[in-house]
């Protein structure tokens, strides 16, 4: 649906005089960062903001979740937008005037960014009321998690029984990208995360006399190198895996072979077909490999989040939005695939919808390094975007 002389959607410019208080709100987020699950001051600042801006605030969903909803006009239409408020454990080394002030924890993801986003949104919808139906601006916790997430406790506790939403969107930052810079995919944009862990037991024994014990880092070496085979012997060319050993430990001293050895590993796909191959691939390996050499293995095979697959006329429309705002030469798609994973997928599973991506600035440290900061130039431009998606979802009906 185009634009028309009878209907205005917003603008990035609507925003500007906004920008100082949104400068504000982020770097006040920004500054008192709160881990996975532990989001309770976060959760309670954007509640009092969304409830003075006349939103009928929920709290306590699935922890310290939090849904806003507004209505306008009188359509049963319905639309939900998400916004990330965790953060990590990271020693933050930005030497901004705002850093963390609380020691290993930080914003390095973005997701002060991406609440204040939501809020300046929220607070141009609630002024302007330029739609017909409900709004619920999700604001979720514990995205960071890596299972047993904000995105799967607030669904467990009803979150779209109790918030109809026909679609929902989401959006993340991406370092790399120009900022102002959307990406769009429709179908699988971000990857499945397993991690496994595995425990070799072998026969500790002296240095001297290997013959007499079973060595666990020999095994555990062994494993490691036949893993390099998974994805390039039993994954289609065509298809994107990736497997990886992040942890190996064993042993404390030189003259000992110890008794056993522990590896971690991130599993990544963007198949439900070739997550099963990885995962039995692996179980397979891992067993046979220790067999070999006389060992037993615990492995301990941990599903993480899913493949985020975007629905089609979801993304297209949100393609649009970005068209119509920003112009199609600062959209991107389709945007390539991102081997990183989101819970924001558990929403997916249940609604149509659409994760977006929007560019941090070319030459920015990478998320989730200690250097990070969410570019506050895309404040008013992700503001913009949410509200004119709104309006645009919920068009008034026009004589």
């Amino acid at each position: 649906m185009s634009e028309t002389h009878e209907t205005r959607y917003c603008e990035v410019t609507d925003l500007t005089d906004a920008r100082p208080q949104l400068d504000e709100i982020r770097h006040h987020i920004h500054q008192h960062p709160e881990l996975s699950y532990e989001e309770a001051a976060t959760s309670r600042f954007v509640a009092e903001k969304l409830e003075a801006w006349g939103y009928d605030v929920t709290r306590n969903i699935g922890g310290h979740g939090l849904v806003a909803s507004l209505k306008a006009g009188t359509s049963t239409r319905s639309v939900g937008v998400r916004a990330d408020m965790d953060a990590l454990p990271i020693q933050e080394q930005t030497g901004l005037s705002y850093a963390s002030v609380h020691d290993g924890k930080m914003h390095a993801c973005g997701h002060d960014g991406h609440t204040t986003v939501l809020l300046g949104a929220a607070q141009q919808l609630a002024k302007t009321r330029n739609f017909d139906g409900t709004v619920h601006l999700i604001f979720q916790p514990a995205e960071e998690a890596g299972a047993d997430s904000g995105a799967e406790r607030m669904i467990a506790d009803g979150l779209f029984e109790r918030f109809p939403c026909q679609a929902i969107f989401g959006l993340h930052n991406h370092p790399g990208v120009p900022v102002g810079t959307f990406g769009f995919r429709a179908g699988p944009l971000m990857a499945a995360c397993d991690t496994v862990k595995v425990r070799i037991v072998g026969r500790g024994g002296h240095a001297a006399r290997p013959h007499l014990a079973v060595d666990p880092v020999l095994v555990g070496s062994s494993i490691v190198m036949a893993l390099q085979s998974v994805v390039s012997r039993n994954i289609d060319p065509n298809e994107a895996a990736v497997v990886t050993v992040g942890s190996f430990r064993s042993g404390h001293a030189a003259n000992v072979i110890p008794e056993d050895a522990l590896l971690e590993m991130s599993v990544r796909s963007f198949s439900p077909t070739v997550r099963e191959t990885l995962e039995n691939r692996i179980r397979a390996l891992i067993a046979s490999q220790a067999q070999a050499y006389g060992a037993t293995v615990e492995i301990d095979f941990i599903r993480g989040y899913p493949v985020l697959v975007n629905s089609a006329a979801e993304t297209e429309f949100a393609r649009q939005i970005a068209e119509e705002l920003v112009g199609p030469e600062h959209v991107i798609a389709p945007f390539p695939p991102i081997a990183g994973s989101e819970d924001f997928a558990y929403y997916l599973q249940k609604v149509p919808g659409c994760f977006v991506r929007l560019g941090n600035g070319e030459g920015r440290p990478m998320l989730h390094n200690a250097r990070y900061d969410f570019n506050d130039d895309n404040l008013t431009i992700g503001a913009a975007f949410w509200t004119r998606l709104v309006e645009r979802f919920l068009t008034k009906e026009r004589a």
